[in-house]
C-alpha cells in the first residue's frame, strides 16, 4: 500500500501575519494539504485561517500530538498517510517555529523513517538559529541542551556543567525555558556563571518587542533586566 509524505511545516514565532515570516512556496504547499498532525488544534486553525484557508478549515482533518500523547496513539497516526489504497500527504505543525525541534512531533518523524515514509522539511523561522546568528557567540561549534531543570539547586548544577563544557570545547551552549520561569532562570545564571562568561538573551525574536543582547555576566550583573513572560532563547560562551 502506497503512503503519502510527511511535510514539516514551520509556523510564525508569535501572532504575526504568516506571509511576513513564512516563505510563499511553504504557504502554497500547506494550502494543498488536508490532513494535519498538530500540537494544539486551536492554534493551528488560526494559523491556517490567516495563511489563506479561511472558510475551508472545516474540511481539514486534525490529530493532536503533544506531551500527553501515549505511544500507541502516535503509532495510530500512520493510518493518516493513505486512504483506500491511495497515498495522502500529511502536514506536521508545532506551536511555534520548526516542528520536531524541542517538540513532541519528533516522535512522528522517527516513526515515519521506521516505516519508509518520506519526510520533507520546509523552510521557516528557527528561534534557536536566529538567536545564534544574532548573538555574536561561536557559530562554528554549538549545542542545544533544551530545557534546564526547574528546581533551583538542580538548575544551578546544570548551569555549572554546561559552562564547564562551553569552556572546554569553546562551544556556545543554547537553552530555553518556559516563559514564566525566564526571570528565575536569569537570576540563577547571574548567580552561578563566571563573570567573564558571555550571556545572550534573545526574546520575542521576529516580533515587535524583539530583544537580543549579549554581555558578559559581569555586565549583566551591573545592568540586569527583566525578561518577563516572553519566548526567550538563552546562550552562553565561557572563556
Amino acid at each position: 500500500m502506497a503512503n503519502g509524505r510527511l511535510f514539516l511545516i514551520p509556523s510564525p514565532l508569535g501572532e504575526y501575519a504568516p506571509e511576513q515570516v513564512i516563505p510563499a512556496p511553504v504557504l502554497e504547499k500547506l494550502r494543498g494539504i488536508r490532513r494535519y498532525v498538530v500540537e494544539e488544534t486551536r492554534t493551528v486553525r488560526r494559523y491556517l485561517s490567516a495563511a489563506g484557508l479561511k472558510g475551508h478549515i472545516g474540511g481539514l482533518e486534525f490529530r493532536e500530538l503533544n506531551e500527553h500523547t501515549a505511544p500507541e496513539e502516535v503509532e495510530s497516526l500512520l493510518d493518516m498517510f493513505s486512504e483506500n489504497g491511495e497515498p495522502v500527504d500529511v502536514g506536521l505543525i508545532s506551536e511555534a517555529g520548526l516542528p520536531a525541534v524541542a517538540d513532541p512531533g519528533a516522535q512522528l518523524v522517527a516513526l515515519c523513517h521506521q516505516h519508509g515514509i518520506q519526510v520533507v522539511p520546509l523552510v521557516g523561522p528557527s528561534s534557536l538559529m536566529l538567536a545564534l546568528m544574532a548573538s555574536g557567540l561561536n557559530g562554528q561549534s554549538f549545542a542545544f541542551v533544551g530545557y534546564l531543570p526547574a528546581k533551583t539547586d538542580e538548575r544551578r548544577k546544570a548551569i555549572r556543567g554546561i559552562e564547564k563544557r562551553s569552556a572546554q570545547f569553546r562551544q556556545t551552549e543554547i537553552f530555553i525555558e518556559t516563559p514564566y520561569r525566564n526571570d528565575s532562570l536569569m537570576s540563577d545564571l547571574l548567580a552561578t556563571l563566571q563573570p567573564g562568561t558571555k550571556l545572550c538573551i534573545a526574546a520575542d525574536i521576529t516580533l515587535d518587542g524583539e530583544t537580543i543582547i549579549t554581555r558578559t555576566v559581569k555586565g549583566w550583573r551591573t545592568s540586569p533586566v527583566s525578561i518577563g513572560k516572553r519566548p526567550c532563547v538563552f546562550l552562553i560562551l565561557a572563556k
